[in-house]
């Protein structure tokens, strides 16, 4: 319903999941999947950002361990009831949105600059707190090779224009998109949190169009 983009990163000794999906039966489907695609369970899972089409599904993700930005905690916990409020805002069947708020899972661990992860047969990811930006809370997961990887959670869209909601900070929005520029190079395959895997001249083209359409000077 979202287009939500969720990723996975499979090395020899675990797999990374990047976002949850929007409900509790959404969430259990992506994990069906990545099982399947892992060879077994999905150990990590990295949130992009505390909105529900990216988080509501975490619950589904038995034993993993959780990270995100620093201070989107405290969303996961006083923030409960307006992620519920907003996912039926959107569409979210009511039943489906209370229960999945009920057993959101609070990150167990906070990014404040970057922390890599090995994922073993030397695969490697790269968490990045790159915001704020769409959220006050914007992490970003970088895979090096040949070419990067860079899942931008909604800081990129694609199938439409970025949506700024309350909690957005479109003051920082623009250098957000420059810390992405940075981290994955001209090469880089951008996977936005909504629609297909883009370029780097499509992510400094959403950057110029954020810039202008929230007056932040170069």
């Amino acid at each position: 319903m979202w287009d939500c983009t969720a990723g996975l990163v499979v090395g020899a000794d675990a797999a990374l999941m990047v976002d949850a999906g929007s409900s509790r039966a959404e969430g259990a489907r992506l994990c069906a999947r990545a099982r399947e695609l892992s060879g077994g369970r999905v150990t990590l899972l990295a949130l992009t950002h505390p909105h529900f089409d990216h988080v509501f599904g975490a619950a589904e993700f038995t034993g993993a361990e959780v990270f995100a930005a620093a201070g989107a905690a405290a969303v996961f916990t006083g923030g409960r009831e307006e992620l519920r409020a907003d996912a039926v805002r959107h569409g979210l069947d009511a039943r489906a949105a209370r229960e999945a708020a009920d057993v959101l899972v609070r990150p167990g661990r906070e990014v404040g600059d970057r922390l890599a992860l090995r994922l073993g047969g030397g695969r490697e990811a790269l968490l990045v707190n790159v915001g704020p930006g769409h959220t006050a809370h914007d992490l970003a997961v970088v895979v090096p090779g040949e070419p990067p990887v860079v899942f931008c959670g909604d800081l990129v869209e694609e199938s439409g224009e970025p949506q700024a909601g309350p909690d957005a900070v479109p003051s920082r929005w623009p250098a957000a998109l420059d810390h992405l520029l940075a981290l994955g190079g001209e090469d880089a395959l951008y996977v936005p949190g909504h629609g297909a895997v883009v370029d780097a001249a499509f992510v400094r083209a959403q950057r110029d169009a954020l810039a202008a359409r929230f007056g932040v000077s170069p």
